[in-house]
């Protein structure tokens, strides 16, 4: 059984090179169409992680100005002596005395920096010492999620604050982008699948008809209909397996080059898009499956157009 397997496997690749043209179209049509159901569940999967991340993040991130002395209890003078700071924790007590405000806590801009290097990697050490571009900052835990926005707004009007982010517009805008492309997104997909199968089935007919003959002694012999099926059907197995392996190649290089440049920009609001060595390795075998499955099905279709038997 295991010899008649490989000697089914090794018909289905000579079909594959005794119809060039067709195999190459159907491919094509699947690592087309593999690449763009990767790009658009990419963004899905993680658009809905984000604004799952910004709905359960209640807070306020306040960057405090470069030259600020809010955090420190003494201060250097002209004169090289240290003496108590009369600005110590005056914008603090203005934030933490905000009636929709729960906590505040103090991050300083090496411990951002640290963060930044646990989740982007060891790039970032470059920006050690003086040359770290990031402030130092209060994340302001507010009571509910409906007042973050009035409580930005009230924060943003302080002295010495430089500027206030939070993720109330963005997960407004992010919604709207994610409903977006899920709906054009689908459409899209859904048609270069069809497209796909259709190319696939055309040339398994082709070597369908092409193989008539040998097809009619088979069955003048005593062959089963199993044993003539196997073959069209690894065939477009195969088209399929071949057409994902381009889309996979794009979805390893493409997310990790998308999380290196997206993801510094969210790690200081405490958000996170899905991490490369968790998504990537799932991304990429659903990619595998639905190109056989894809491949597989034009395959079906067309034995049971074409095959009468």
């Amino acid at each position: 059984m295991i010899r008649r397997f490989f000697r089914h496997l090794w018909e289905s690749i000579l079909s594959l090179k005794r119809n060039g043209w067709m195999t190459i179209a159907a491919v094509s049509s699947v690592a087309f169409t593999l690449t763009l159901v990767g790009f658009f569940a990419s963004v899905i999967i993680n658009a809905a992680y984000l604004a799952d991340g910004i709905k359960n993040n209640v807070r306020v991130n306040v960057y405090l100005r470069v030259d600020s002395t809010d955090n420190q209890e003494t201060i250097v003078n002209d004169m090289g002596e240290t003496v108590p700071n009369e600005n110590y924790q005056v914008i603090y007590n203005q934030i933490s005395g905000l009636s929709d405000v729960d906590k505040v806590v103090f991050s300083s801009k090496e411990e951002q920096l640290g963060i930044l290097k646990e989740k982007m990697g060891d790039v970032w050490k470059i920006f050690d010492g003086d040359a770290n571009p990031l402030y130092d900052t209060y994340v302001v835990d507010t009571t509910k999620p409906e007042v973050v926005v009035s409580v930005a707004e009230e924060v943003e009007k302080i002295d010495g604050v430089t500027k206030v982010e939070y993720g109330g517009i963005n997960t407004q805008n992010l919604f709207k982008f994610a409903n977006g492309i899920r709906i054009w997104g689908a459409a899209a997909a859904l048609l270069l699948i069809f497209i796909a199968v259709f190319l696939i089935s055309n040339t398994v007919r082709i070597t369908i008809i092409s193989r008539s003959r040998e097809i009619q002694i088979m069955r003048l012999v005593g062959a089963k209909n199993t044993y003539i099926r196997i073959p069209f059907l690894l065939e477009g197995g195969w088209v399929g397996l071949l057409g994902s392996i381009l889309p996979a190649v794009l979805l390893h290089f493409g997310y990790a080059l998308a999380y290196q440049a997206i993801n510094r920009s969210l790690v200081p609001q405490n958000l996170s898009m899905l991490s490369p060595s968790y998504f990537t390795p799932l991304m990429i075998a659903f990619l595998f499956l639905l190109g056989i499955l894809i491949g597989s099905f034009g395959s079906v279709i067309s034995m049971r157009r074409y095959l009468k038997i």
